[in-house]
C-alpha cells in the first residue's frame, strides 16, 4: 500500500482552491460577457477554456490521491494518461491561439497559456512513468503540477478579466501592455 497519507491536506487545499476559482471563473465570465469584445467566442476555446481545465485537472489530481489505493500502479497509470491528454490538449490550444482572430497574442501569452501548462502536464506524464522506481520524486512531481496548474490558472484568469474589463473601458490594445 502506498503512503499518500503525509499528502492528503496538500491535496485538500488545492482542490478546495481550484473547485472555489472554478465557481469564481464562470460567475466573472457570465457577468463580463454582456460586454465582450467581437469576435470573443473564437477567443474563448483558447484563453478562456484551458483555465477551467487547468481548474479542474488540478480537482481532479487532489481527488485522486486523496483517494485511499491500495497499490501506486493504478494511480501511476491514471495519471500517466492524464498527463498524455493534457499534453495534447495543450497542442490543440496552441493551434486556437494562433487562428483567433480577437487580438494579437503577445509573447506571455504563449509562456502561460501554452508552454508552462504543456511542461506541467508533459512532467505529469513523466512522474507517473517514474513512480514505479522513484515513488518519492514522482508525487513530489505530481504536486508541483498540481500547484504550477493552480497558479497559471489564477494568472490567466486574472489575465483574461483584466482584458476583459479593460476592453470594455475602451482600451482594446491592453494585451500588448505585459
Amino acid at each position: 500500500m502506498i503512503d499518500l497519507a503525509a499528502w492528503n491536506s496538500f491535496y485538500v487545499i488545492l482542490g478546495s482552491s481550484a473547485g472555489a476559482l472554478t465557481g469564481l471563473q464562470f460567475v466573472v465570465m457570465t457577468l463580463i460577457t454582456q460586454k465582450a469584445p467581437p469576435r470573443a467566442e473564437e477567443a474563448h476555446a483558447a484563453f478562456a477554456t484551458p483555465t477551467i481545465v487547468h481548474f479542474a485537472a488540478v480537482l481532479l489530481l487532489s481527488a485522486l490521491l486523496s483517494a485511499p489505493w491500495q497499490e501506486a500502479i493504478s494511480v501511476a497509470w491514471i495519471l500517466g494518461f492524464i498527463g498524455v491528454i493534457g499534453v495534447v490538449y495543450m497542442i490543440v490550444v496552441a493551434g486556437r491561439m494562433r487562428v483567433q482572430t480577437a487580438y494579437a497574442t503577445n509573447f506571455w501569452d504563449w509562456i502561460y497559456y501554452v508552454l508552462l501548462p504543456l511542461g506541467a502536464y508533459a512532467i505529469l506524464a513523466l512522474s507517473a512513468f517514474l513512480a514505479s522506481s522513484h515513488m518519492t520524486g514522482a508525487l513530489f512531481g505530481v504536486g508541483a503540477v498540481a500547484l504550477l496548474l493552480l497558479f497559471i490558472g489564477i494568472r490567466n484568469a486574472w489575465d483574461s478579466v483584466i482584458y476583459l474589463v479593460l476592453y470594455s473601458n475602451g482600451n482594446p490594445d491592453t494585451r500588448d501592455a505585459e
